[in-house]
């Protein structure tokens, strides 16, 4: 029951911070909002006020904004207004759509700022060696304890576990360009990673152990650090599920982030206290809001993204492409998705119970 509860919240402020995003914009640029709804299916419960009907459905993964006018479908009593969607400049259009992702951008950075707060609970590492591991790559390279890594064959480290993430998802062999700092001083070095046969990966040959405690304007820069290192994973991530580096096992929809995430996290998590509960729940909550900011501004017909390619012809052509044409072309990438989450809701069940 706490698994359910837990996750119903997570969700629900994830979508509720997208779909706000949507709503503020579009009152902003004078678009009538037909519904704003929470959850997807049968609805539980609405009221209307000032023309909107605010919505809670069934189940509690997913939502919408919609506009009048939206695809050519919905419309005010019948014709279309002077507030409807298509009526508003493609500016404001292209502000409105973006909104959604960009709030669940700036969720993940405040729930972010709230972990690094709670210091003495939460683990921030600087990318300091602190310990050179023995016949390492590191060592071989020359870099000692108290080393500053600051760049991975051009990519900038600002926190130690993104490290990991670039060896875990970005390192393919060969040899890396290391830039760090050693008593105030630039250098640059070529490093060989070694493969380390326990964990079956490769591996730089540093250690860490030394958390940051942030204090004053700090937390603002470790919140964007730890905002950051989301947005990097989750792009890398799916690189990797393109690049086919990730199996079906690894993929999870709701199911199986109730069950697996949510769940032993919680399961994992209270023993050490509510306070760790808390941190692990954020964690989540900010890793789901960066996902669904990044997933919405895919390319892809009936997502945020598959919009904003519209509104951007649009820009390019100086006139709309015609609005019952790209409401066909969302309502195929909806029916795409339906597809999709059905495969995914009994892909999360063999992920649970065939395990």
């Amino acid at each position: 029951m706490m698994t359910l509860i837990l996750f119903i919240i997570i969700f629900g402020v994830v979508v509720i911070a997208h779909e706000f995003g949507h709503f503020l914009l579009a009152k902003a640029n004078g678009i009538h909002v037909v519904e704003f709804a929470v959850g997807m299916g049968p609805t539980l419960c609405a009221f209307q006020k000032k023309g909107t009907k605010y919505s809670l459905k069934l189940f509690p993964i997913g939502g919408a904004c919609m506009f009048e006018g939206e695809d050519g479908l919905l419309t005010k009593e019948g014709e279309e207004s002077q507030g409807s969607f298509l009526n508003a400049g493609v500016w404001g259009r292209i502000s409105t759509v973006v909104a959604g992702p960009i709030f669940n951008f700036i969720l993940a950075f405040f729930i972010a700022l709230i972990m690094v707060s709670m210091t003495g609970v939460v683990a921030i590492r600087d990318p300091i060696v602190t310990q050179v591991v023995e016949d390492g790559g590191a060592e071989a390279a020359g870099l000692q304890d108290g080393d500053r890594i600051l760049s991975i064959n051009g990519e900038k480290i600002c926190l130690y576990k993104e490290i990991s993430l670039y060896m875990q998802a970005s390192y393919s062999g060969g040899d890396l360009e290391v830039v760090y700092e050693h008593d105030g001083n630039r250098y640059t070095t070529t490093l060989t990673p070694q493969y380390d046969e326990a964990s079956g990966i490769y591996l730089l040959g540093v250690m860490n152990m030394d958390f940051v405690e942030p204090g004053g304007l700090e937390r603002l820069k470790y919140a964007w650090y730890e905002m950051r290192y989301s947005v990097k994973a989750t792009y890398k991530s799916l690189g990797m599920i393109f690049r086919g580096k990730v199996s079906r096992q690894d993929v999870a929809g709701p199911v199986g982030i109730a069950v697996n995430v949510v769940g032993k996290t919680y399961d994992e998590a209270k023993a050490y206290g509510w306070e760790s509960v808390l941190l692990s729940m954020l964690s989540i909550t900010m890793m789901l809001s960066v996902n669904l900011g990044i997933l919405n501004l895919l390319p892809v017909p009936a997502l945020d993204g598959g919009r904003l390619v519209f509104l951007l012809l649009e820009v390019i052509r100086g006139k709309p492409i015609p609005p019952e044409k790209e409401g066909m072309v969302h309502f195929v990438g909806l029916m795409f998705f339906m597809v999709l989450m059905v495969f995914i809701f009994f892909n999360d069940l063999s992920n649970i119970f065939m395990k």
